[in-house]
């Protein structure tokens, strides 16, 4: 049994695109949830808590209380480290108690999407460890030359830090490495990774942060540009990287960035030599992906080694991706399965097509980078805002659920199971879903809806127990696991 209490009003800018300063709702039709009124925001926390649809498991509180939570990781088993949106701090939860002080507090400016969004973390242990095994080499690392004397561990944070001075814009998105020290206390030695624009607008920001089998740092970042509700976007701010062909270079927006854990340009997977995939100018090196519009997760497969994310449309045409090295998802010309107007509305179907670069996507006005970039569309479709996306790499839960996708959204609270196909290429979609679009009545008919109740999902991680872990945002933010039912045989107690 599940203790919890309700939300029942609280502040939404996240996803959301909202402000601190506001209590809103959300227009339910709008998948990037921009703000349409003073009331309250929904999906709230179940007054009962979450619930599964599989009665063998349980959820259970690991802890709540968390000022809009955005990210997680885990430092070891039954200790993690949870990001706060708009205080700007780095909090560890260890055996369900939260440490009396933050390990860091970064100055954020949190207007909208803005805020603490990402972190990951690296131990120089499982560096090592990649290094004697072949899977990777000193350069490849790139963190220092000697890793046999290093034990140090690193958390990278992605955050819209704050400008100089009260009201100032922001500085910058930026990616930065710290040493974790103290005892596992405090994060010291900061070394800015990346610098990043912050505006034109503050939403679409992304932010997602993860370390893939290469051991590099990846991350997303959304166009920061308006798609709903009139208003104003900025021509100046349509970049190549959007698919403008006229717009100007790559600034580091609107897209999936790929570095070092030093900050450098990360090789391989296309392009040669010392060149990142599309090229060698900064910041045109840095991206593994462009023509995304708003991700706010990524995770890699644990059979495979491919990277997947989710995409958020602006009012319709939200996206589940298989991510190629080089991958266009072919926003602003291309959202879900139809190409786009001026304003951003659906003009006409768009036939699915493979990363071959399949002759239907040929005329639809993508940049390319001189055939470096390649268009696939979407492995699914739907509504619902989708939110972090992770690999089960464990059979805790049980084996039917091993290595299959789970995803989360924040306009319905529900958290999502796929299968996928033998190639591991796509999804295993029956029925009505075997065309790569979903409504939330199909999806719960198909039984792709594995629980409800759970509020805005931000993060979605496995632990080192091999066990589901759920984020929830909000005033009261929470923090579940999901575990067999006979593991959940007596009350969570909430610290």
């Amino acid at each position: 049994m599940i203790t919890t209490t309700t939300i029942t009003t609280f502040v939404l800018s996240f996803i959301l695109g909202f402000s601190f300063l506001s209590f809103i709702s959300i227009d339910r039709n709008n998948s990037d949830y921009s703000i349409v009124s003073t009331a309250y925001a929904r999906p709230q926390v179940s007054p009962d808590g979450p619930t599964l649809n599989d009665s063998s498991l349980a959820v259970e509180t690991v802890y709540q209380g968390l000022k809009s939570p955005t990210s997680m990781a885990f430092l070891g088993p039954d200790d993690i480290l949870v990001l706060e949106k708009g205080q700007g701090t780095v909090q560890r939860i260890v055996n369900g108690e939260i440490l009396p002080e933050p390990l860091i507090q970064v100055d954020v400016t949190s207007k909208d999407e803005r805020g603490l969004l990402g972190v990951a973390i690296a131990s120089q242990e499982e560096n090592r460890a990649l290094e004697e095994s072949g899977i990777i080499t000193t350069t490849e690392t790139s963190t220092i030359q000697d890793v046999s004397s290093l034990t140090s561990t690193y958390v990278f944070l992605f955050f819209t830090e704050a400008g100089e001075s009260k009201g100032d814009s922001p500085g910058g998105n930026r990616v930065y490495k710290y040493e974790l020290a103290e005892n596992n206390t405090k994060l010291v030695n900061p070394i800015l990774l990346l610098d990043l624009p912050a505006t034109p607008d503050d939403s679409h920001v992304g932010g997602a942060l993860q370390i893939g089998p290469d051991n590099h740092l990846y991350l997303t970042i959304g166009d920061q540009r308006p798609t709903a509700f009139d208003r104003t976007d900025d021509p100046d701010s349509q970049t190549k990287a959007q698919n403008y062909a006229d717009g100007i270079e790559p600034d580091g927006r609107a897209g999936i960035l790929r570095i070092t854990q030093d900050g450098e340009t990360a090789v391989g997977g296309g392009g040669g030599g010392n060149e990142g995939i599309f090229g060698n100018e900064y910041p045109l090196d840095k991206y593994y992906a462009i023509g995304v519009k708003n991700s706010f997760g990524i995770d890699f497969d644990p059979v495979t080694g491919y990277l997947w994310d989710t995409e958020n449309g602006p009012t319709f045409g939200d996206e589940i991706n298989l991510v190629e090295p080089g991958f266009n998802s072919g926003w602003a010309s291309i959202q879900g399965f139809w190409t786009l107007d001026d304003s951003h509305k659906k003009v006409d179907k768009v036939i699915p097509a493979s990363t071959t670069g399949d002759e239907e996507t040929s005329n639809y006005n993508l940049v390319d980078f001189d055939g470096k970039g390649k268009y696939s569309s979407p492995e699914f479709v739907w509504d619902v805002a989708p939110t972090a996306i992770s690999f089960l790499n464990s059979d805790r839960l049980g084996q039917q659920y091993e290595n299959d996708i789970f995803v989360g959204d924040a306009k319905y609270g529900n958290l999502y199971h796929f299968k996928l196909n033998e190639e591991r290429t796509g999804l295993l979609l029956d029925g009505p879903l075997e065309d790569k679009v979903g409504t939330i009545e199909e999806l719960e008919q198909q039984g792709a809806i594995f629980g409800h109740g759970f509020g805005v999902i931000t993060d979605i991680e496995v632990g080192p127990d091999g066990y589901l872990y759920i984020l929830s945002f909000g005033k009261e933010g929470n923090l579940y696991r999901i575990v067999p039912a006979a593991a959940n045989s007596e009350e969570e107690v909430i610290s």
